[in-house]
């Protein structure tokens, strides 16, 4: 009890004098910035906080907004005037971020293995291969005929 008593006491008196030669502290234990180490009041620097906040949070949603895009130009769906003022409000040249970018890429190199694919099959000659088709049939039948009276 007279522990608890000595200490509310002491707390008192140090408030009372002063804070009793305490350093009011620059940076966090985790090397975050804190009002005295910035120079501003506790109001200032909280309203520094909200506004670097709020930008990191305009990057993301411009960053998601050039992904929307990319893919809407990817797949050639119709483009959405919301994300293209997202980008502007952020001044207009988002880069996407690195891990998309190579996820990006990836789907890029495969692609363009699979367009070499179907590019080789965009120039084939499919009447070629209906007449053939249809030749082939015939002959079978021609010779299904021959072989069966039936038919």
């Amino acid at each position: 009890m007279s522990f608890l008593l000595k200490n509310m006491l002491s707390q008192k008196m140090k408030n009372l004098s002063g804070g009793g030669g305490e350093e009011e502290k620059t940076e966090t234990g985790d090397g975050t910035p804190t009002p005295a180490s910035t120079g501003m009041t506790r109001e200032e620097f909280e309203e520094y906080q909200r506004q670097e906040r709020d930008n990191r949070w305009l990057l993301k949603k411009a960053e998601r907004a050039t992904l929307r895009v990319h893919m809407r130009e990817k797949y050639r769906l119709p483009q959405s005037e919301k994300d293209e003022n997202h980008i502007q409000m952020v001044g207009g040249d988002v880069d996407l971020p690195e891990d998309l970018a190579k996820m990006v890429e990836a789907d890029e190199e495969e692609e363009e293995a699979n367009d070499s694919f179907l590019g080789s099959i965009q120039n084939m000659d499919f009447d070629m291969f209906k007449n053939k088709a249809q030749d082939t049939f015939i002959e079978i039948k021609q010779s299904a005929e021959e072989k069966c009276s039936v038919m």
